[in-house]
């Protein structure tokens, strides 16, 4: 048997002990190729330099406060800074995430981990910032796909130039979803080098609670209850969910978790409407509580513009719970059954209307949509990816 491939995976997507969600889907899709023995890989995600702690500078300060080493899940990984000027950054962003990387690259090859192909996450800046660092040490990379980097970003001519030559010299080129590969084949990449690896659900992390005992737990009664999870952002679209409450049954609320920039807009919303009773805003719940979450709410909402592969519908789903969701990019690939759940028509309230009355018409028992969600399991992932490592390094 030969040896371990061991990769290098690059990244500015990845959770550290300031940031413990963000990019947590990366980190997910790592840790379950390493269960297969058949990976040895240490992790580069950088962070933009800023110098101030003090938490009144949000996010900025979240980044000051990222350790420059540290070990997450038992995977080592490094936070080396770049530097990302406001207005012209988009431009920058690939050579000065380059020089980071490849600093830290060159330290970690010293250290004894010469590894054998660069893993990288994001196109751009990441994608296209790991390809000039692998031409540099003379080595292969692939880099995955993942949504906005090829559904919006290549709007913009020098990143699309930018993105082509990347997957030019790219080994492969990886896609969490059909939608997005076929993106990529429309900009110009070589199709023979292009791979639809989807995210899988971790099973054994999101599995059906029985819902009195979550609902008990968090402290609901029996009242219907919508989950709507993710970033305080527009394109998650948490203000249509609000709007779309307002035509919906007096007995519903809508508990909305996370954090981000647009929580006092959305509570005023909220109060605008006069649902603020209706409404609960509950923070961050950390990924492993979320089944709680999940398996006490009678379905998860997700109004969201862009997604490439949206993990929350399958946590949603591995937990029993039916999702309503958009009808975009790699979603259709996810909710593609009735016990699944239902896609809009469009991303307005009125079809979220429409799609809860269909919804709720007939729901599909826990069950079936667990079983739904079984189908989406890493192992086939975790295999394709060692068999791709293994091509592009000639470790058969």
């Amino acid at each position: 048997m030969s040896r371990p491939v061991k990769t290098l995976v690059v990244t500015t997507l990845y959770p550290s002990a300031a940031r413990p969600v963000h990019g947590i889907f990366v980190e997910t899709r790592l840790r379950e190729l390493l269960k297969s023995g058949k990976v040895e890989s240490q992790v580069i995600a950088p962070v933009p330099w800023f110098p101030l702690k003090n938490s009144r500078f949000g996010e900025y300060a979240r980044y000051a406060c990222t350790p420059e080493e540290e070990t997450h899940n038992d995977i080592r990984v490094s936070h080396p800074r770049y530097f990302l000027p406001p207005a012209i950054g988009m431009n920058l962003a690939p050579y000065t995430l380059a020089l980071s990387i490849l600093t830290k690259a060159r330290e970690i090859q010293r250290s004894g981990f010469d590894f054998d192909l660069i893993d990288a996450h994001y196109y751009y800046p990441d994608g296209v910032a790991a390809g000039i660092v692998a031409r540099k040490l003379n080595k292969p990379y692939v880099v995955t796909a993942r949504g906005t980097d090829l559904n919006l970003i290549p709007e913009y001519p020098r990143p699309r130039r930018l993105i082509l030559e990347t997957a030019h010299y790219a080994a492969g080129s990886i896609g969490v979803c059909k939608a997005l590969i076929d993106r990529l084949a429309e900009l110009g990449a070589d199709a023979t080098k292009l791979h639809v690896m989807r995210n899988g659900v971790d099973l054994e992390r999101f599995h059906p609670i029985d819902r009195s005992e979550a609902r008990e737990r968090l402290k609901f009664g029996d009242e219907r209850i919508l989950l709507s999870v993710g970033h305080l952002v527009e394109r998650k679209g948490h203000n249509l969910a609000i709007e779309a409450l307002a035509s919906l049954p007096k007995d519903l609320i809508l508990v909305i978790a996370g954090t981000g920039p647009d929580l006092a807009s959305l509570r005023e919303l909220a109060e605008a409407k006069n649902l603020s009773n209706r409404v609960r805003f509950v923070g961050q719940v950390p990924n492993e509580q979320l089944k709680y979450w999940y398996s006490a709410a009678d379905a998860l909402v997700l109004f969201s513009s862009r997604e490439g592969w949206a993990n929350v519908l399958l946590e949603s789903m591995a937990c029993g719970t039916p999702v309503i969701a958009t009808n975009i990019w790699g979603t259709p690939e996810v909710v593609s059954t009735a016990n699944a759940g239902r896609l809009m028509s469009d991303r307005s309230p009125e079809a979220f209307v429409d799609a809860y009355s269909s919804l709720f018409s007939s729901v599909p028992d826990r069950k079936a949509v667990r079983k739904h969600a079984e189908r989406f399991s890493w192992d086939e992932t975790s295999e394709a990816q060692v068999e791709l490592f293994r091509k592009i390094t000639s470790l058969q």
